[in-house]
Formats: structure tokens, C-alpha cells, sequence
């Protein structure tokens, strides 16, 4: 009898939409499976912000545990929500070709007005669908009455950093209850990861991609784990694995984890491979957005082994290290 590998996914349609991807690559080479839903403490509670819970793996744990009980034979997971350290028994199966690695600002009203009210100078902004970004013109910081919502502190690090004066309301749930919530409030927008609302044909008409803001390491990858005795699961898996998304990704991470960021730390990262070579950007910022310390690098691929440990050493001796401090310090 063939065997049909039972792939855990959480039940929003972002994670189904994941999951069914990864059975459809499956059945490509003939390896069957079915999915099973699982609840994660992510999807539960919708109410505290994420650097509040200060859990790593919130979204990813239940499945871990299915998992590791034989309920489930792999999981499928949005990379960025993965801790940098996989649970013992646990190993990484696949990596899965990258899509959109951008944030979107998802704005109400007219964007003439929304662009106005960011105090944004002539020659700032692109055409409405296409991207937010900084030219040669430099930007006014002048007051912003705006309301922007988000449940991730690296975002909202960022955008403080550059609208000081906005009011960031939190944000939490899955991509269809966000939207809704956005749409129901008072706020003229919220951020949003571009490759969420693009794989399930949500993106709103009224987005606008922030080419200025990093993203969370590993933000639009997908990552396939299974317990790491299983020769079936992992040589199906590698099947459909992308090795520059692995090596990109993985420095990404490794930056992350000698940082030693989680959900309350705003760390942002991006790597990538451009002409045998890669190109890394990192960042870290105080939560209030205020400090900023970043890193830039441009490395041969075949020096690249530690170039997101040695990055974030960079970055630590550069300043970095007192915005960690400062962070671990007002947790306590």
C-alpha cells in the first residue's frame, strides 16, 4: 500500500494555501499526501502584540509537537516564523523557491492624501501600485497624524524611524481577519508581508511596496520539516528544494541568531545572490525607532559560510550591541 505522507499546516488559508503547494509538489513526483489541520497558540490569542508574548516558535510549536508525537509527518512553515534553532528530532527538509521578500503598506482613503500627510516631499513616491521609496530628495519628518497598525516590532522600528510622529495601533490574526480589521478601523493603514497577500490573490488594489524597509530574515521563503530519521519524507522533500533560497535564507538566519533576535528584537536582514556574488544588508533599531545601527556587505559566494555571524559581530561593535542591552533590559 502507497504511503500518504500527512503534511500539518495551520488552518488559515495563507497556511493552506502553503501546505497545498507542498502536497502538489509531492504528487509532481508521485509521493502522495493528505493535509491535517493543527492550531497553533499564534492563532489564538489575537490580542497581545507578538513582542509581548516574546515566544519563539508561537506559530510553529503545535506543529512541532504533532510532529515529534508521529501525529503528522512534515510541517509546513512561513520561514521567518521558524526559531533559528529547530527542536531536537526536528531537521529542515526543504526550502522552497523564494517569492516577495517586500513589506506593503495597505493605505485607506486617497493616496494623494495618505502621501501629503506623510510630509512626503516632491519626487518621493512612485506611481500608486508600484513602490514607496527614497530618490535623491530628502524626506520632511515634520509632524504625521497618521495611524498605521502592526504586530511586528521589527515594522513598526522601522517606520518610526522614519514617520516619528505616527501613532502605531497592534495588529494581529491571519491575513483575511488583518485586512478586515484594517477596513473596519479608523487607521489609513496597516504593513503587510508582500508575498502573504500576493500567494492567495489579496493584495488590495491600494498597496504600495516600501522598498526602504528590510525584511525579517527568511520573509517569503517557505520551509518543509520533518523528524530527521524519516529517509522518505527527506528524499521526497528534496525533490523541490532551491539551494540559492537555502543559501540566502540561511545566511539571513545565521545574522539573526548571533544577534540572538526573536519576536521582540527588531532585526531585519536580507541576502541576496546577485552575479556569484551576495549581497547583505542588516539592520537593528530600538523599539521606539530612534536608534539604528546597520551593516552592508558584498561577499564572493564561496567566502559566504559566515557572513551572517560576521555581519552581526560588525554590527554589534558598531553600536549595536547597547540597542540589545537596551532592549533585554526593558523586558526584564
Amino acid at each position: 500500500m502507497e504511503k500518504v505522507l500527512r503534511i500539518g499546516t495551520r488552518d488559515s488559508q495563507l497556511a493552506i494555501w502553503q501546505a497545498t503547494l507542498v502536497k502538489n509538489l509531492l504528487a509532481e513526483h508521485s509521493i502522495a499526501a493528505e493535509l491535517v489541520f493543527i492550531k497553533s497558540e499564534g492563532d489564538i490569542d489575537l490580542q497581545t502584540p507578538l513582542y509581548e508574548i516574546g515566544v519563539q516558535g508561537i506559530f510553529t510549536r503545535s506543529l512541532d509537537i504533532a510532529l515529534l508525537d508521529g501525529r503528522i509527518d512534515l510541517a509546513v512553515h512561513s520561514m521567518k516564523d521558524v526559531p533559528t534553532q529547530l527542536p531536537k528530532g526536528i531537521v529542515q527538509a526543504s526550502i522552497l523557491q523564494r517569492a516577495s521578500y517586500k513589506d506593503l503598506f495597505v493605505y485607506k482613503g486617497e493616496w494623494s492624501v495618505v502621501s501629503s500627510e506623510l510630509s512626503m516631499v516632491s519626487g518621493e513616491l512612485l506611481a500608486v501600485g508600484g513602490s514607496l521609496t527614497t530618490h535623491n530628495s530628502q524626506l520632511t519628518n515634520e509632524h504625521s497624524p497618521l495611524t498605521i497598525a502592526t504586530s511586528s516590532i521589527r515594522r513598526q522600528a522601522q517606520w518610526l524611524h522614519r514617520y516619528p510622529n505616527t501613532r502605531v495601533e497592534n495588529l494581529r490574526g491571519n491575513v483575511n481577519t488583518r485586512l478586515r480589521k484594517v477596513e473596519e478601523s479608523d487607521w489609513n493603514g496597516a504593513i503587510f508581508a508582500a508575498a502573504g497577500l500576493e500567494r492567495i490573490n489579496l493584495r488590495p488594489e491600494k498597496s504600495i511596496e516600501l522598498d526602504w524597509m528590510l525584511p525579517a530574515p527568511a520573509q517569503g521563503a517557505i520551509m518543509v520539516v520533518c523528524k530527521e530519521n524519516d529517509e522518505y519524507t527527506l528524499n521526497g522533500c528534496s525533490k523541490f528544494h532551491d539551494e540559492t533560497t537555502a543559501t540566502c535564507t540561511k545566511i539571513e538566519r545565521d545574522f539573526l541568531r548571533a544577534l540572538m533576535g526573536g519576536c521582540s528584537m527588531p532585526i531585519s536582514a536580507l541576502a541576496e545572490l546577485i552575479d556569484g556574488k551576495i549581497k547583505f544588508q542588516g539592520n537593528i533599531l530600538s523599539v521606539d525607532g530612534k536608534e539604528k545601527v546597520e551593516v552592508k556587505r558584498i561577499v564572493d559566494i564561496d567566502d559566504a559560510t559566515n557572513l551572517g555571524y560576521d555581519a552581526a559581530q560588525e554590527l554589534l561593535s558598531n553600536g549595536g550591541q547597547s540597542i540589545v542591552e537596551a532592549i533585554r533590559n526593558e523586558g526584564k
